[in-house]
């Protein structure tokens, strides 16, 4: 496991800045296997699946939304569309997630995109201490708290299951 900046992965150096530049500590742990599930991370981490903060990305009308989702359930899109008073939202194409996070599926964390990216929170994340998220590639994790995650993304907190 490395904790340092690495000029092999990009992408993670990325929210490694992205963290620090909010004013929180370089969390960022990178492990020696892929973690590309909540199932995995939680099992890599020693933690419930319901601390994995999935960053699922989205797509509504044409846009990117990424939805901050426990670990534990899935994301019911009718619902968030219901509640945004939007149309359909559907899954993203990977090629559509890379070029709005510059980041692969399976690996997309909260922060260190090219651009702002419209963020929505599970408020069921509160109900755990401390957060695990995507770091940027399949083998990084950073840790982090709800607040200071919702407040680093902007995100809206929302029922999304």
């Amino acid at each position: 496991m490395t904790d340092v900046l690495d000029g092999d992965r990009p992408a993670v150096d990325r929210v490694r800045r992205a963290l620090l530049a909010a004013g929180l500590p370089d969390t960022v742990k990178t492990f020696d296997d892929d973690v590309p599930t909540a199932v995995a991370a939680a099992e890599v981490l020693g933690c419930e699946v319901g601390a994995i903060a999935n960053s699922l990305v989205f797509e509504l009308d044409g846009a990117p939304l990424l939805i901050l989702a426990s670990g534990a359930a899935r994301v019911d899109t009718k619902l968030v569309a219901r509640q945004l008073g939007s149309g359909k939202i559907k899954r993203a194409t990977p090629e559509f997630v890379l070029e709005h996070t510059g980041q692969r599926v399976g690996g997309v964390a909260p922060v260190g995109h090219p651009e702002p990216v419209r963020t929505l929170i599970d408020v069921h994340l509160r109900g755990y201490p401390l957060l695990w998220a995507g770091a940027g590639d399949h083998q990084s994790m950073l840790s982090i708290s709800y607040a200071d995650l919702a407040r680093v993304t902007g995100a809206e907190p929302l029922e999304v299951r």
